[in-house]
This record gives structure tokens, C-alpha cells and sequence, in this order.
């Protein structure tokens, strides 16, 4: 077992810019030409790939809903090792899991080992962090709290009384941010596309150089040195005989990085894009993944030749798993924010529209085709006259939700991105015809 920096970014609440200070410590780790593998705690989509592009790297997803404590032992160990520098990304508050703490950053930190830095907002506050930072330090015994970070400081005076408090509640003051009108990270409804993530990586510079001017980073890495345990192999094995096809473009790109890996283990993946090539590739196997097809819908729409090609793989039994925007893709049209219509695939006999956009978010599981799956659920849109459910799902708390599964032939859509990283897939792609 070997020991090096290993750090969760945490907070007290959301909001307090935890993937702004992410993002920076990742370019300047980089910068320092460190090798840097970035997790994000919880199921976001968006945020790991703000991370890919401030070091370079593919993160990789931890969340104790969706997968087993001896799968995250093995995601943790497996994507960190031969690394120089571990850094994870949390969600929401520290402890805000989807059942009390179950599920938290704080639960992911305690599982794995990872220090903890805390990112404090102090812009409405000042020595009162005190009890903060020592209920923090003392309530989770198992956790390792090594130091805190202020984000939102105003003047000198202010910083002083976050210093006295982090001496008084016994946490090592690492440095802060001040107050910076041009370090927001976008709304995550912005569409990520090529030339407009928010000119990402001229932002990862500014914040870096923020970041680096007023946080002690050499001391945060020092305080964050921990044991790692690497991980041996997958566990998994398979036949490597399966042709499939997964769509990654401007429009369709919310993937987990071990799902993605597990389709690499049983066969061979070939990566297309809806909006632009005009063939689909020779596939057993057609994955549609979740994404921004309604900043796109014209040039899905106008490349007929590849609409026409996915339905006539559905239409004569073609295996398909299409989630949230890939769900909408396969059906007969997307209605735009404005009311527009653009036809699409026309294999699901329903309609998506973003009229109305209003979010709706949350974990989902379900019983399907012999297992129990989980995953999550993120989008503005809703579907018009929806087809039957094949199987109930629920919440987080086992609560039946209006989320549905649908499935047409070998084609199971639906707006749930599952997550399936220590399952066999072809469980789930393995249909049995009605």
C-alpha cells in the first residue's frame, strides 16, 4: 500500500463553489506536471467533464446509490492507481446524502480514506464558522478533516476572523478566495458543446491562477497524503464478441466512464455521431446515451439518412438502450422550447417536448428483465401521450415515481440513465421478446 495526496472537496451546503475550486486545483496540479485522476461523488453528468477538461483526464463517478461499497473500493483503486495526486469532487453539503448522510461526499471520504478539505462560503459570514468547521472535525469521527479553504472573501478583516476561527475550532487554514465576478461555473443546462463550454479551458486558467495566488497549495497536497490501496483487475470477464455502437457527440455525451468500460469488456465499441456521420456502424448492440439534443434539433433532424438507418435496427429487432435524450432521439419528433416540431427516429409511437422546461431530477430504481437496476434521472422535458411502463420505478425510498421504462421490440428507452459498472450489461440487453 502506498500513501499519496488524496483529496474530497466538501462543503456545508451547495452552492459554495466546490467545482469552481475543483477545477482550478486540477489545472494547477496538472500545470505542476502531476499526474491527476479526478472522481466526482454522486451521478453528474456535466461536472466530470468540466474536470476532463481542466487536466486531461476522464473522471470517474463514486455513488454509494448506485453502486456497492466494493465497487467504489474498486473504482477508487483501480482509476487512482499509478497516479501522482487523487482529487475528488463532492456533492451538495458534505453530509446531504439521498437518506441522511447515506449516499454523501462524507460517506464516500469515511468508505475510501480520502481527506477532507472543506470549501467554506463565507460571503454572509465570518467568525461564525467556528462551530461549523468544529462540528465538522468532531461530529464524524471517521472523518479526516485537513484543513479548510474560504471562498467569497471580502477584505483583510474578513480573512482574519476566518483565520482566528479555524485556529479556535482546531482546523488548519489553507487559504481562500476572494470575492470575483468572472469565476462562475455555467448553468448546467448550457449544452457543453465544443465551442461553448464556457470557453472552459480559458476559465480553468483564471481560476487556476486565483486559486494558486491565495491557497497554500503545496501544504494542501502535504496535508492530504493518505494510504491507497490499488485495485487488482475488474473481476469481470467477457466474451469480447459483441459489436456495439454508442453515440458521442455535441448531442449525446452523458456517459459513466465504467459503464462505457464495460461495454469495452464485452465486445468491441464504435463511437458515431446522430448529428453528423451518415452511417451507422455494424452493431449487435445500438446505445444511445442522454445529452443535449434539443440544442441540436434541426441537424438531427435533417441527417435522415442515419434516422432512417436507427429505425430500421430497432424496427427488425436490433437491441437498443436509449436514456433521457437518446430516449428522445427515438421518438416520432422533439418539440422545441418555442414550439417547433422536427421529426426524429419515429421507433417509440410518443413525443418529447421542451415546452414548459421545468427539471426533474432524482434516483431511480426498478426491477427488469430478472435484475435490480439503479441510476438517475436529469431533464427539462417531458414526453406527450406516453406509452405503458414495462416495470415499475421508483425513488430513492422505493417510492413509486411517473418515471417509465419503455420497451418496443429489443428497444428499452426511457429518461433513467442506469448505471450498470459491476452488472453484465447483456443482462439488460439480452431482451426476451414479448
Amino acid at each position: 500500500m502506498t500513501v499519496k495526496p488524496q483529496i474530497l472537496i466538501g462543503a456545508a451546503s451547495s452552492g459554495s463553489g466546490k467545482t469552481t475550486f475543483t477545477t482550478g486545483l486540477l489545472r494547477i496540479l496538472k500545470k505542476k506536471g502531476l499526474s491527476v485522476q479526478p472522481f466526482k461523488c454522486g451521478p453528474d453528468y456535466i461536472d466530470p467533464q468540466y474536470h476532463a477538461i481542466a487536466c486531461g483526464e476522464t473522471s470517474v463517478n463514486l455513488d454509494s446509490f448506485m453502486a456497492s461499497r466494493k465497487h467504489l473500493e474498486y473504482l477508487y483503486g483501480h482509476y487512482g492507481d499509478g497516479k501522482d495526486v487523487c482529487v475528488t469532487e463532492g456533492v451538495m453539503g458534505l453530509l446531504d446524502g439521498y437518506r441522511g448522510p447515506e449516499g454523501s461526499s462524507g460517506q464516500i471520504a469515511s468508505l475510501l480514506g480520502i481527506p477532507v478539505v472543506l470549501l467554506l462560503n463565507a460571503r454572509s459570514t465570518a467568525y461564525s464558522v467556528a462551530p461549523v468547521l468544529y462540528g465538522f472535525r468532531h461530529f464524524c469521527k471517521d472523518l479526516r478533516i485537513a484543513g479548510a479553504v474560504f471562498n467569497m472573501v471580502g477584505s483583510g478583516s474578513h480573512l482574519e476572523y476566518l483565520k482566528q476561527a479555524c485556529k479556535d475550532a482546531g482546523v488548519e487554514y489553507l487559504g481562500y478566495i476572494p470575492k470575483s465576478g468572472d469565476i462562475s461555473v455555467p448553468s448546467r443546462h448550457l449544452g457543453l458543446t465544443l465551442e461553448e463550454k464556457y470557453r472552459f479551458g480559458d476559465f480553468a486558467d483564471r481560476v487556476a491562477d486565483l486559486v494558486e495566488k491565495y491557497v497554500d497549495i503545496d501544504r494542501l497536497i502535504e496535508v492530504c497524503r493518505a494510504p491507497f490501496k490499488a485495485s487488482a483487475g475488474s473481476g469481470k470477464t467477457g466474451g469480447g464478441a459483441v459489436k456495439i455502437a454508442v453515440a458521442r457527440d455535441r448531442a449525446f455525451n452523458f456517459t459513466y466512464r465504467e459503464n462505457l468500460a464495460c461495454l469495452e469488456r464485452i465486445g468491441t465499441v464504435t463511437y458515431f455521431s446522430p448529428l453528423e456521420d451518415v452511417r451507422l456502424p455494424d452493431s449487435d448492440l445500438l446505445y444511445l446515451p442522454g445529452g443535449y439534443p434539443e440544442f441540436f434539433l434541426e441537424e438531427l433532424s435533417a441527417n435522415i439518412s442515419m434516422r432512417e438507418q436507427v429505425a430500421a435496427f430497432a424496427q427488425g429487432g436490433g437491441k437498443v438502450l436509449a436514456e433521457c435524450g437518446g430516449m428522445m432521439y427515438l421518438c416520432r419528433a422533439i418539440v422545441s422550447e418555442r414550439g417547433l416540431r422536427y421529426p426524429m427516429c419515429g421507433v417509440l409511437d410518443q413525443e418529447a417536448t421542451m415546452e414548459g422546461m421545468k427539471l426533474k431530477l432524482g434516483y431511480r430504481e426498478m426491477d427488469y428483465n430478472g435484475r435490480h437496476w439503479r441510476g438517475h434521472e436529469f431533464h427539462y422535458s417531458r414526453v406527450l401521450n406516453p406509452l405503458p411502463s414495462a416495470a415499475f420505478v421508483g425513488n430513492a425510498s422505493g417510492e413509486r415515481c411517473d418515471t417509465s421504462l419503455w420497451r418496443y421490440k429489443n428497444v428499452v428507452a426511457g429518461y433513467t440513465h442506469l448505471y450498470w459498472g459491476e452488472s453484465d450489461p447483456m443482462d439488460l440487453f439480452g431482451f426476451r421478446q414479448p
